[in-house]
């Protein structure tokens, strides 16, 4: 209780001091003088992605028609390159129109990919939003989860083709509607297991009527809805998952719509992140013991930092200001602002954005997508927040609300500020942004990106900035979970410390490339890995080249039983 009331009053504290700070205009605030211009140039007409997003809208105003898309990387046929499946929504029951599916694309290189939708056998449809991509039966191939509304999938990868094993892996049959996904290894047994949010107790028959004139009908703000659990299966080993979501601690409904897996407190086990809205954000620590606790209030996650509940979207963890220590990111609703928690150790985490220049430039937009990332490898994680309004009808209000925003990008200085860069160029172009991801989609090291949009096309943006060197890291593990998910890594180079937690999910409705690419700068040879393993395993390599994927395959060990404990992870 003591604790408790000394993170209250350091909240209060650091919302008065934030507040003292000032704030600049909301709807415009020129980018500082000498900071580098967005690299990332639209390619998306010569992509050969043809995709756009069905929302299912008929003019009724239905609350799912506004949330998706999502967009997963994965490697869907093992040849190394970075392919897309973008989730699609469809047309709602007994409403004419084409068929929308799930639409996936293979990368042929020099940023041109393939439709492989219908040889691929995902040409099915159903309204989906989100999910997340990983090989949760260790076969070497990654398999594909969908959150949807009503039934889940569970896709199976039989070796570029995709079968669907929902019923069989015993996944939950419920009408339900789903948002983010994300694979994470719970008990550290070797076999990935699933957590997927749920948004709110919303049927066809149960729709609302909402109006702001009492005529025309608007959508429905979430809290006419009732919060309904999340879900988590466990993996069992053999092909099948039991759900245990109640037993394992997990069932707090929330509105949840983005999760991020990491390790909070780098005691071994990875716990969860989950953005919630008009719901408190919530943050499951891993006891250990195949429970978790809800901890989020007292870490500081749950509320903004004068105790009010937002609409939390999209969510993301990373350790950008280099103690070690990941902060997380949660984007929120217009006016709110995109919160930047840094994690101040003790499992606390402080909101820094409202006296920060990412608190000022989100406040006028709509969060979705968003990430930690280094776009010019100089070794310092810089964030991007994809926007974009859930109401078109918003942009006839004065002053307007537009439905289409820019994307924006914030540079890490190196200092625990960040500075936006994305004015100018085409990441500043408005989009109808949901999901986004990053990833090496043309093979030449930095990292490329892709925004899924709401009833539209997604854009495909090259980055052909200058950059740094660089490293990436293709884990394989053995006693681990074969896609190292939970692993935490530790490189040093040149006096200074990276780390990154290898995990599947974050962002909103969607997965990025899931290998992390470190930025080395001028640094020509990295001189010491570490790498921990899920299974207790440390493994270390030195003088490592950089400018090359570093497959790197776990150690013989044993595992770690689920209930023993691993003791803290090496500080750094």
């Amino acid at each position: 209780m003591v604790i408790r009331k000394l993170r209250f009053s350091l909240l209060m504290f650091a919302a008065c001091r934030l507040s003292s700070f000032g704030m600049a205009p909301d709807d415009v605030l020129a980018q500082e003088a000498g900071a580098p211009k967005a690299p990332f140039v639209d390619v998306t007409e010569r992509s050969g992605i043809l995709w756009k997003h069905e929302t299912g809208a008929f003019g009724q105003r239905w609350l799912p028609e506004t949330l998706g898309p999502g967009v997963i990387v994965l490697d869907a046929n093992g040849d190394g390159m970075s392919d897309l499946l973008f989730v699609n929504g469809r047309n709602f029951p007994d409403r004419p129109g084409p068929a929308a599916t799930p639409s996936l694309y293979l990368n042929r290189g020099s940023l041109r990919f393939e439709d492989a939708t219908h040889q691929a056998g995902l040409d099915f449809s159903a309204f989906c939003l989100g999910g997340a991509a990983a090989d949760y039966d260790n076969d070497g191939r990654p398999d594909i989860y969908l959150s949807c509304l009503g039934q889940d999938f569970l896709l199976h990868n039989d070796g570029g083709r995709f079968s669907d094993v929902s019923r069989k892996a015993g996944l939950s049959q419920a009408c339900e509607l789903g948002a983010s996904a994300a694979f994470f290894d719970a008990d550290r047994d070797g076999h990935v297991d699933i957590f997927v949010t749920r948004y709110v107790d919303w049927t066809p028959e149960t729709d609302k009527f909402c109006s702001a004139d009492g005529k025309t009908k608007s959508y429905c703000v979430p809290i006419v809805y009732k919060s309904v659990s999340n879900h988590y299966y466990r993996n069992l080993g053999d092909g099948r998952f039991e759900e245990q979501t109640s037993k394992a601690g997990l069932a707090n409904p929330s509105k949840g719509l983005g999760v991020v897996p990491f390790d909070v407190d780098a005691d071994g086990w990875p716990d969860l992140a989950v953005a919630s809205d008009t719901q408190p954000n919530l943050l499951f620590h891993n006891k250990g013991n195949g429970t978790f606790e809800e901890v989020g209030l007292s870490a500081g996650l749950a509320f903004s930092v004068d105790g009010q509940v937002r609409g939390g979207m999209g969510i993301d963890a990373g350790d950008y200001n280099r103690t070690g220590r990941p902060s997380v990111v949660i984007t929120y609703y217009t006016t709110e602002m995109t919160g930047l928690y840094r994690n101040e150790g003790n499992m606390f985490l402080l909101d820094i954005a409202p006296g920060a220049e990412i608190g000022r430039r989100t406040r006028p937009y709509v969060g979705w997508g968003c990430f930690f990332f280094d776009y010019d490898l100089d070794g310092w994680l810089d964030l991007l927040v994809a926007n974009g309004h859930l109401d078109d009808s918003r942009s006839k209000l004065y002053p307007p609300e537009p439905h289409a925003q820019p994307t924006l990008l914030f540079r890490n200085q190196g200092n625990g500020e960040f500075v936006e860069v994305g004015a100018g160029s085409d990441l500043a172009v408005p989009i109808v942004a949901r999901g986004a991801a990053f990833a090496d989609l043309d093979g030449d090291g930095d990292l490329d990106l892709v925004l899924a949009a709401n009833g539209g096309s997604p854009k495909v943006l090259e980055n052909r900035g200058p950059h740094g060197n660089w490293l990436r890291l293709a884990l394989q593990g053995k006693a681990s979970n074969r896609d190292g998910l939970g692993a935490l890594i530790k490189i040093t180079a040149k006096g200074g410390t990276q780390t990154w937690y290898v995990h599947s999910g974050g962002s909103y409705l969607s997965q990025s490339q899931v290998e992390p690419t470190f930025g080395l700068g001028d640094v020509q040879t990295v001189d010491e890995i570490v790498i921990q393993w899920p299974s207790g395993t440390t493994q270390r390599l030195t003088h490592v080249a950089a400018n090359q994927r570093l497959k790197v395959v776990e150690p013989d060990a044993k595992p770690v039983a689920p209930s023993s404990s691993p003791g803290r992870r090496e500080a750094f």
